[in-house]
């Protein structure tokens, strides 16, 4: 365990996180901890740490925990953000962005970040406008490596968490999916296993800079982490 790679997870009660989470089960090169706003149920086999406080403590917590590499998978809806445009920045830019730099000045060099396809700082869609400025400004926090995932519609169970209108597109992706090609491909739904398995590679990785991944550099990513080491004994 001494020379696992010690990570910090924030956002793991959410779709993705939660998977990042189970698929750590078994692993000796990760050394896992999630940093989270309230209690979460861990999975059968999990050895990781949990950590729950206010987002005003996380700093104290990675100053505890000097992790190597920051898994970020925040994020709220429209809906829970009560389709208030303040409530949705306060979490999906505010809080991203002092969870980085938290994570930064206690010597964290590497970030993955889960964003969404289409994100961009001059978009005129409200949503996609917040994605790109944050993408933007983690660029400046100063990582050695920084991973930017921008999955299409993500699969997955969040709960009864969805719109109707989203649950239909999900049930309807898989004909989609085949109706998305070239330029479109980025759009297709993505399981959200796949997009927690890619974060993980990619928090492994050593070289530097600055990467963005759409579906399908996600899915290779995913097909490049190693199997855990438990499996290869």
């Amino acid at each position: 365990m001494s020379d696992a790679m010690r990570l910090a997870l924030v956002g793991a009660t959410g779709l993705v996180g939660r998977h990042v989470v189970e698929a750590c089960v078994g692993r000796r090169d990760l050394r896992l901890a999630a940093v989270a706003r309230r209690e979460m149920a861990l999975p059968k086999g999990a050895t990781m740490e949990m950590f729950v406080a206010e987002a005003s403590h996380w700093g104290g917590v990675f100053e505890a925990l000097r992790p190597r590499a920051l898994i970020c998978a925040l994020g709220t809806t429209w809906k829970q953000a009560g389709e208030d445009e303040a409530a949705f920045r306060a979490v999906d830019y505010d809080l991203v962005l002092e969870t980085a730099r938290a994570a930064k000045a206690q010597g964290c060099d590497r970030m993955v970040v889960v964003s969404s396809v289409g994100a961009d700082p001059h978009a005129k869609q409200f949503y996609l406008r917040v994605k790109g400025e944050v993408e933007r400004e983690l660029g400046r926090v100063g990582f050695h490596r920084l991973d930017i995932l921008r999955p299409g519609l993500l699969r997955g169970d969040r709960g009864g968490d969805r719109r109707p209108a989203e649950r239909l597109a999900i049930a309807a992706s898989p004909l989609f999916n085949l109706l998305l090609h070239g330029k479109y491909a980025q759009y297709r739904a993505i399981e959200a296993e796949t997009v927690a398995q890619a974060c993980l590679a990619l928090a492994l990785k050593p070289a530097r800079g600055r990467f963005a991944h759409s579906n399908s550099g996600i899915e290779r990513a995913a097909r490049s982490l190693p199997l855990p080491t438990a499996e290869l004994d």
